[in-house]
């Protein structure tokens, strides 16, 4: 039976990994809507196919290491089902939750640098809330939000051993196309989305919205991955 891996490794593959997959979500979209000659739906298939292809080799390379969680709720379920080695304690979440937003708050600085835009700037995209006129708007954006993530979380939940990455890179490209929100799924998503005004990029006056409708989605998502769990009977 291998040894546990250390936790310093495990939060060194959450930050690099969180801030690799942003860096691939920001630098994507940035490159598609540059070539796309303003056809936002070319831009988004690229955008798609780059995250997908992203997500797959990451969780595939750094999952032995961490769990490849890249995504604070994600982390949370894993803590709350004591799977968070080698210590599943409050600190260990919380340090694998600091791990990933600072990642991708690096992830978008990396993106935002190889395109010679400035380190980090915020967003002016709106995607739901409250506009510049004070009205309410795009409440459809947090009802995506809350269906991705809770698919997310149950297709994690529910995948059988070893086909998790190919699974959740798959649900997340479909959702990029069936969601209006196109899938963040993901506070640290969120976080680091906030810091690129630029395709992939989100207002910070909507990332509220996005979190709190992202943490209903993925209480749901748990419950029904439980609800259709099989139980053993006791002997």
């Amino acid at each position: 039976m291998s040894e546990p891996t250390p936790l310093p490794k495990q939060l060194l593959a959450e930050f690099a990994g969180t801030a690799a997959l942003l860096c691939a979500v920001i630098g994507s979209g940035i490159m598609a809507q540059r070539i796309s000659g303003g056809n936002d739906g070319v831009a988004l298939l690229a955008n798609t196919l780059a995250t997908v292809f992203a997500l797959y080799v990451l969780i595939e390379s750094l999952g032995p290491v961490s769990g490849a969680h890249f995504n604070p709720l994600v982390t949370l379920v894993m803590w709350s089902k004591g799977q968070l080695a080698p210590e599943n304690s409050a600190r260990a979440a919380t340090l694998f939750i600091a791990a990933q937003l600072t990642g991708a708050v690096a992830g978008a600085a990396l993106a935002n640098a190889m395109f010679e835009l400035p380190l980090l700037h915020l967003s002016h995209h709106l995607r739901g809330g409250w506009d510049a006129a004070g009205q309410f708007t795009g409440w459809g954006q947090w009802v995506a939000e809350a269906v991705a993530t809770g698919g997310l979380l149950f297709t994690i939940l529910r995948a059988p051993e070893g086909k998790a990455p190919a699974l959740v890179a798959c649900y997340i490209g479909a959702a990029y196309w069936f969601t209006a929100s196109t899938s963040f799924a993901n506070p640290a998503a969120v976080m680091g989305r906030m810091f690129s005004d630029t395709f992939a990029g989100i207002a910070p006056a909507s990332a509220i919205g996005f979190v709190l409708a992202q943490t209903v989605g993925a209480i749901l998502g748990v419950a029904l991955a439980h609800a259709l769990s099989s139980t053993k009977p006791t002997v």
